[in-house]
């Protein structure tokens, strides 16, 4: 399995080399030269796998140029730090169920994919022998779940970007407070987009990225994806029946577009998928794209901050992986929708848009703050069960997509503690927290701050990278 760029301009690269590019040299993104498949036998054999088994099968089929027995001591090792269910399954009410992604260290979806990451990450470092210098954005759980996984790491070295007051107490406290030498907080005067586009400007400097070793670990890093890829494989094994061939929809909060594409990328290699829903919060610019075909990125100062802060975004990283695969994978039509998004702040796909939903099964909807309290008001009434407020905009979003006869399945993207304020705003309820989790909200915090300032980003990285 090879790996090429959807702007055309990178010789095609084995798994463990593409994940430590980050963004290609053509300042692409790395996707699959041809879609593994999977047919309906094999699935079968898959059903009665544990779920670090379950990786190993379907990462395998990405990474082809690791040997199996270091994938599956790596998948092992990625996963134990799991309850045993690792991904456990629960109905809410008759129509929804909720698939648990938040067992992990840090309390959210991220974990799935970046506790692999930090296995896989390490283990190409070592066969090359040489080093890397994470350079990332976050808007919430992506840092601290990347810092988690990658603390303490000889070879490695993150340097994570964050908004400044546009996390919640939680959030920053699970990045900040950590001590480990090579992790580096960096909080900038700006949103997520701000953060974004310093990352993006660094990479596509390519003498730079060379000199400094930089690599990231946010959600157009391959891995993420690929990893992401097994939890819709491990769902739809229990969702459905030993021998039956049932579509499912998933519904998945998504600000990025990482998670969801993952899910796409299970769709295309067979995986029966019948819908795949967008849940946005008010920073709904990819809700407007998938229900008119423009698509109209935000200003910083029109990206709102909201009570689900880790969707407080306005340009999705990992939407050019999806336009690659509308355009019929021809990366000149992606460099074209890309130049018209710069001169012309939007790229229209008007005369696509039926087969967003049609071919590729892509339909969205928007949840408000009050859409949320409310949501999360109805599901503790209902069962008793706790929900974030991302995945209340999931919930929202995906009563309004329930077909008869196909499960509907809600990516949960985190814990309720990480986002206590909107909690008590909705339900009343003072969560508890467990003593470490206590500690970790009362250490010391590290952090650096730097304007929005490429040049300033720059120096503090040279004086601080991993050689």
């Amino acid at each position: 399995m090879q790996y090429i760029s959807t702007r055309g301009g990178m010789q095609p690269l084995p798994y463990c080399e593409t994940l430590l590019e980050g963004l290609a040299p053509d300042g692409g993104l790395a996707v699959p030269e041809t879609m593994p498949t999977v047919d309906g036998e094999t699935l079968e054999r898959w059903r009665a796998l544990t779920y670090p088994q379950l990786a190993t099968e379907v990462l395998g089929l990405f990474a082809t140029d690791i040997p199996r027995a270091d994938l599956a001591r790596m998948t092992a090792a990625a996963y134990e730090p799991f309850p045993e269910a690792v991904v456990p399954l629960r109905a809410i009410d008759d129509d929804l169920t909720l698939v648990g992604l938040s067992e992990g260290p840090t309390l959210a979806f991220k974990d799935m994919a970046m506790q692999f990451l930090g296995q896989v990450v390490e283990y190409a470092l070592e066969r090359k022998g040489s080093v890397l210098n994470i350079l990332g954005a976050t808007s919430g759980d992506t840092g601290s779940a990347a810092e988690h996984a990658l603390r303490g790491k000889d070879r490695i070295s993150v340097f994570m970007l964050s908004p400044k007051g546009r996390m919640s107490a939680f959030q920053r406290a699970q990045m900040f407070s950590l001590d480990d030498e090579n992790i580096h907080n960096i909080v900038v005067d700006g949103v997520f987009d701000d953060c974004q586009n310093l990352v993006k400007k660094l990479a596509g400097d390519l003498d730079f990225k060379r000199a400094q070793n930089l690599g990231a670990v946010n959600s157009i890093n391959l891995a993420r994806i690929t990893a992401q890829v097994v939890y819709y494989f491990w769902a739809w094994l229990r969702a459905t029946d030993v021998g039956g061939w049932t579509e499912v929809s998933f519904t998945v909060p998504s600000g990025n577009f990482g998670n969801i594409l993952s899910g796409f990328f299970a769709k295309q290699m067979g995986l029966p998928i019948r819908r795949l829903v967008l849940a946005a919060n008010e920073n709904n610019v990819l809700d407007e794209f998938f229900r008119t075909g423009v698509y109209r990125p935000r200003s910083a100062a029109q990206t709102l901050a909201t009570s689900s802060p880790s969707m407080d975004i306005s340009k999705a990283s990992n939407l050019e992986r999806f336009i690659f695969e509308l355009v019929g994978r021809d990366a000149s039509r992606v460099v074209s929708a890309w130049k018209d998004l710069d001169d012309k702040g939007h790229f229209d796909f008007t005369a696509d848009l039926s087969r967003f939903i049609e071919e590729f099964g892509i339909v969205s909807g928007t949840s408000t703050h009050a859409d949320r309290l409310a949501t999360i008001e109805a599901v503790y009434d209902a069962s008793g069960d706790i929900i974030d407020p991302h995945t209340a905009d999931g919930v929202k979003v995906a009563r309004e997509y329930v077909e008869p006869g196909v499960p509907m399945l809600v990516l949960e993207t985190a814990k309720p503690q990480k986002f206590a304020e909107t909690i008590r705003e909705a339900i009343g309820v003072e969560l508890e927290y467990p003593s470490e989790l206590r500690a970790m909200l009362d250490a010391p915090q590290r952090t650096s701050e730097m304007a929005d300032d490429e040049h300033e980003l720059r120096a503090f990285i040279e004086a601080n990278a991993l050689r």
